[in-house]
């Protein structure tokens, strides 16, 4: 080989050297900017999951610390009796709070229409809250009752016909009403009472009865 080729040659070999080390740091680049960015994300994404944890048991927190103080504006009925009966009943609680009642129960869950007030009296006496709401409450605060019950294997949600307010929780001897879903106070309530130390039968089902 003469030495203009093996010049020419080399020269080749120098350029496509160079061409591979500039593609290599290219891929370097690359993969940095890639990973870069992914674990900014990433770290984004763990800290907002932590905020949300954090946020949510210290609200866990302050409504366990509010349940151990009286509730503003609870209502408290004492002398409720307890037989069982297929007569009708007049309640002089609207809702009820107590009293007699049927001899099967309302099973606990949400109910887009009203329930049988004489079988959900049942319902409370096993320690139920019964949340109810005026049939006109708009869908939003519907939804946001509905959210809530659904993690309360022990909560009866149903609309309920003339109520006194907007929204009203009742539990055996415990009534509270309220303005909206979103007052503070029910998650309160909630934690208090759902099979609560007022409950007459505590541990008995709110399922196996009737449906609505």
């Amino acid at each position: 080989m003469g030495k203009a080729r093996r010049e020419a040659v080399d020269e080749r070999q120098k350029i496509v050297a160079a061409m591979q080390a500039r593609l290599k740091r290219e891929d370097r680049r690359r993969k940095i900017a890639i990973y870069g960015t992914s674990a900014v994300v990433l770290l984004a994404l763990a800290g907002t999951v932590t905020t949300v944890i954090v946020v949510d048991q210290q609200s866990k927190a302050a409504t366990h610390a509010a349940a151990s103080k009286p509730i503003d504006g609870i209502q408290s009925f004492t002398g409720l009796t307890r037989q069982h009966t297929s007569d009708h009943v007049t309640y002089p609680q609207n809702p009820p709070v107590g009293g007699d009642h049927a001899p099967v129960w309302t099973n606990c869950g949400t109910y887009t229409h009203p329930v049988n007030t004489w079988e959900s009296v049942h319902s409370m006496e096993h320690g139920a809250v019964w949340v109810t709401y005026r049939p006109d409450l708009p869908q939003t605060q519907i939804d946001v009752l509905a959210k809530q019950a659904a993690s309360h294997p022990y909560e009866l949600l149903s609309p309920y016909p003339a109520l006194p307010s907007a929204v009203v929780a009742s539990a055996w001897g415990k009534q509270l009403k309220l303005d909206s879903a979103q007052d503070p106070r029910l998650p309160v309530f909630l934690k208090k009472y759902l099979q609560g130390p007022q409950t007459p039968e505590p541990g008995a089902p709110c399922s196996g009865g009737v449906q609505g």
